[in-house]
């Protein structure tokens, strides 16, 4: 890993052209449907929830949403095991519910993206029963991955492929006749039999599906498991984990991250530009790649000009918090886009992994698929620690240049629910591997129902306090009704992360490391508009010691500064934040004590105060802050 000193402290990305598309620099919210709100009171999210809190997104100031799968399915994986493409499942609502809700979105000024399930089906489709019904050599099993199994009898799997969620990766069926007979692939549960993508009809379909929901008015898909919809011819045994990240960068998979991916995902792409009106840029509808693929040039093919529009940068997401490590994955990632291109797409938080305001506060550095649950066994998380540096680790990303999508819950700072019962446990990796040496606890904990209003039942999640899955106790501390209004709120934070985001055009700028103050322990770098009006330093300390600021205004702060103005250490004062983003216009330094205190608690009368502003824990002793600052160009010699 190269140091400090070793680093191209030059530009590392330019600054893009102010006339970009939409989503270059776009900032998406992730919602979960069954957990975000509940409109009819059965405990399980919906439409109409969602519809009535729409107005909730647009104050916050992102630019579109992600809704997680809301199509018919059984709910064997959370939505994620799909029956019907066309049509809503009734736990959610109706075809004109989903109608009404792209409607509103756009009365709101957000864009719409829906979820799509490629990889595989769910066994309920219509196609796989036809498969079942059909037997060998039939037209409807090739549109699935059937095989005979090994062994005198076919009694084994045909290659030694391992689920995802635990377990073998093959299931065995009863013929028409009865008797035992081929098996299916599963890369997941087995309730999702994966879908072969030689096949014209299974293309053909998706292409299809594809335009419904874009003459339905979505302006684009999260594409599920990008990187799997095509396997190596023959199907050879694979000794390596199934998780990507478990693997030694440069591992060859027979499943994932295969070549033959790309001619798909250009045909989608010929489909969606067929949609964009000429000259206008705003009506371009959009692919995003859920995509595990390391290194970052891999990923960049996913993001070449006639394939995807974004890709989540789950390096980024999976890095430890350590600077060199964390600057080193930003210019990689910069970089490999760059050649091709595209915006860098980040992320922290999403539906599968611990959601960072806990990650961030594990007892030692936790990554990649290690992220996927934590139970009440296991070492649990700081609050106060992981909070802190949850808020400046978005304030970091919000100014990093690029995209960005949020999870639903983090801007009100939410941890993950650590002691869910197991009993209450749905995610089926849990029930695939309880008992065995795979076991996982599952994604459940990142999943909980939102808080919306204290001091009702279900946190006002609905109008009968059910919850499909039980909030634990301190989600009332961090309901929006509690923190709307308070500006040391974390709620507060992201609305204002927002604003500035949006009015300085972060996303657009360009990106070069600060020589002045980066170091083994700091990262910095400079973001600066395309005219070279606005520059932007964003400094991150991870050190045990104090880093004093340029002279200048403090603009935006996760939490007060020391008394001096400089960045302190978390074991001296009380009451302090982690890391601390902080942006200054070249003014004078003296007013920084002063505009520091306007971060204090402001708490609503009657309400106890929420733990937006964490005591320390003393026994950390590495100082984390952020900060960013704003520099104007005709002044910018004298400020450094």
């Amino acid at each position: 890993m190269p140091s400090a000193t070793a680093l191209d402290l030059g530009l590392i990305h330019p600054a893009d052209s102010p006339d970009s598309p939409w989503w270059r620099d776009a900032v998406i919210y992730q919602i979960y449907p069954r957990s975000w709100a509940d409109g009819d009171g059965d405990g399980m999210g919906d439409l109409p929830g969602i519809i009535a809190r729409l107005p909730y997104l647009s104050e916050l100031g992102v630019d579109a949403v992600w809704l997680s799968p809301f199509y018919v399915s059984p709910m064997n994986d959370a939505g994620y095991d799909v029956a019907d493409y066309r049509d809503i499942d009734p736990l959610f609502g109706t075809l004109a519910d989903a109608d009404a809700l792209i409607a509103a979105a756009h009365e709101l000024g957000l864009k719409v993206l829906i979820d799509l399930v490629p990889n595989h089906t769910s066994s309920d489709h219509v196609w796989f029963q036809a498969a079942l019904q059909a037997g060998p050599g039939s037209p409807e099993r090739d549109r699935y991955i059937f095989r005979d199994g090994r062994g005198p009898r076919g009694e084994q799997p045909p290659n030694n492929w391992r689920s995802v969620f635990g377990g073998q990766g093959w299931s065995r069926v009863l013929e028409p006749d009865g008797t035992p007979g081929q098996w299916y692939l599963h890369i997941f549960d087995t309730t999702q039999p994966d879908l072969n993508w030689a096949h014209e009809d299974v293309r053909a379909e998706f292409d299809a599906i594809l335009r419904y929901w874009l003459d339905r008015g979505v302006d684009g898909f999260r594409v599920d498991v990008a990187h799997g919809l095509v396997k190596e011819e023959g199907l050879p045994d694979f000794r390596g984990s199934m998780h990507l990240p478990d693997n030694p960068i440069g591992t060859r998979f027979p499943m994932w991250d295969l070549d033959g991916v790309h001619e798909i995902y250009r045909r989608w792409r010929a489909i969606l530009d067929g949609y964009t009106v000429a000259g206008d840029t705003a009506s371009e509808r959009i692919l995003c790649a859920e995509a595990w693929v390391r290194p970052e040039s891999r990923l960049a093919r996913y993001v070449r000009p006639d394939e995807m529009h974004q890709a989540f940068n789950f390096d980024f997401l999976a890095c430890g918090w350590a600077a060199e490590p964390l600057r080193e994955v930003i210019e990689n990632s910069l970089r490999s886009n760059d050649r091709v291109g595209a915006p860098t797409t980040w992320v922290l938080s999403n539906h599968d992994v611990v959601r960072h305001a806990s990650r961030l506060g594990l007892p030692a550095a936790a990554t990649g698929h290690a992220l996927t649950g934590v139970g009440a066994q296991d070492p649990q998380p700081d609050a106060a620690v992981g909070l802190r540096r949850a808020r400046a680790a978005t304030t970091l990303m919000l100014a990093l240049p690029g995209g960005a999508y949020l999870y639903q819950g983090e801007e009100l700072g939410l941890p993950e629910h650590t002691t869910l019962p197991d009993a209450s446990r749905q995610d089926p990796t849990y029930h695939r591997t309880k008992g065995t040496d795979e076991a996982s606890i599952g994604r459940d904990g990142c999943r909980v129902p939102m808080p919306w209003v204290a001091d009702t039942p279900g946190f006002g999640f609905g109008p009968t306090g059910r919850t499909w899955l039980p909030q634990p106790e301190v989600y009332r501390e961090y309901a929006v009704d509690v923190q709307d209004g308070v500006p040391s709120s974390t709620l507060s934070l992201y609305r204002d992360l927002l604003a500035y985001r949006r009015k300085h055009r972060f996303g657009h700028g360009s990106l070069a490391w600060d020589e002045e103050f980066t170091s083994a322990s700091v990262i910095a770098f400079r973001n600066t508009s395309g005219d070279g009006e606005r520059t932007v330093l964003v400094i991150t300390n991870l050190g045990e010691q104090n880093i004093a600021l340029p002279d200048g205004d403090v603009l935006i702060a996760s939490g007060p500064l020391a008394e001096d103005g400089s960045v302190r250490e978390t074991t001296v004062e009380p009451a302090s934040f982690g890391l601390e983003p902080v942006a200054l216009d070249a003014i004078a330094r003296r007013r920084l004590a002063r505009k520091a205190q306007t971060v204090e608690h402001e708490v609503t009368p009657g309400r106890k105060a929420p733990r937006h502003d964490p005591p320390v824990d003393h026994r950390e002793r590495s100082c984390q802050r952020h900060l960013a600052l704003t520099l104007p160009t005709r002044q910018r010699e004298s400020a450094l």
